[in-house]
């Protein structure tokens, strides 16, 4: 296959490299401030549809929503976010949350049933979101600090890493920790997953290994043992994903070259 963003390479290292949920189009957005939309046509030809440019924002991480008419970007250095309405055409800056005492907002994730935007604060806050108003539902405080978020399927649990090893389990609906447990080994977390079907949680630490656990036990026990340590990467493992049947977990680190792994 041809490089999906063939018809314009970014200028800038990419931060997000995402599909639409339902359309045949891949966006990407990163360092060069921008954010493009390509048609996924065919082995010969990948148009692009569209690129808006957000001056002076280099962007951290950018999302669809849940039903793909929206698009969130958080900024490396700023308070502020966009909201990119993919129906209208209009960028829509999010100047402030009221109550989000934060000076950066950079990490988020939306709920998989479309309702909430949760983003990762410092000192172990994180801020839970309407998606429809993007103000301010609640907030959960977490011991140490807070690294990585992942909801269930359902969207009803949060699963919360901490920089120190630790995973807190939240209920959403009443924004209470359920549970903890600690990660195996792990002398400083740095990215988590749950699979599809909520049977498996990963978790990839600094030191490269990621260790997967099955949830049922991470919710009972509080020093679980890990179905399968992987032990490929040896710089930091920055990003784990399961595919959409479970079969496969992709393992992989930015710091150094070819660093992918499938599981």
């Amino acid at each position: 296959c041809l490089p999906a963003n063939q018809e314009r390479f970014a200028d800038g290292r990419l931060a997000t490299v995402q599909f639409h949920p339902s359309a045949q189009v891949v966006m990407t957005a990163g360092q060069d401030r921008s954010v493009s939309l390509f048609q996924v046509k065919n082995f010969n030809l990948n148009p692009r549809i569209q690129s808006i440019y957000l001056e002076g924002f280099p962007v951290h991480k950018a999302c669809f929503s849940v039903d793909g008419e929206q698009v969130i970007a958080t900024g490396t250095h700023h308070k502020m976010f966009f909201v990119y309405d993919m129906m209208s055409g209009n960028i829509i800056p999010i100047q402030r949350v009221r109550g989000v005492e934060e000076r950066f907002i950079k990490k988020f994730e939306v709920s998989p049933d479309g309702s909430f935007m949760l983003v990762t604060g410092t000192s172990g806050y994180l801020y839970l979101l309407s998606m429809k108003t993007k103000e301010l539902i609640n907030t959960m405080k977490i011991n140490g600090r807070c690294i990585a978020c992942a909801f269930t399927s359902d969207g009803s649990k949060i699963y919360s890493y901490s920089k120190e090893g630790e995973v807190f389990i939240w209920d959403v609906r009443s924004r209470k920790c359920l549970h903890k447990f600690e990660d195996e080994g792990s002398l400083e977390g740095v990215c988590i997953a749950m699979s599809k079907n909520d049977q498996y949680v990963a978790c990839g630490s600094a030191s490269g290994v990621v260790n997967l656990y099955t949830t049922d036990v991470c919710l009972k026990e509080s020093r679980p043992k890990p179905v399968k340590a992987v032990m490929n990467l040896v710089t930091s493992a920055t990003c784990v994903t399961f595919n959409p049947t479970t079969e496969i977990l992709a393992v992989a680190s930015r710091q150094t070259d070819e660093a992918v792994k499938l599981v």
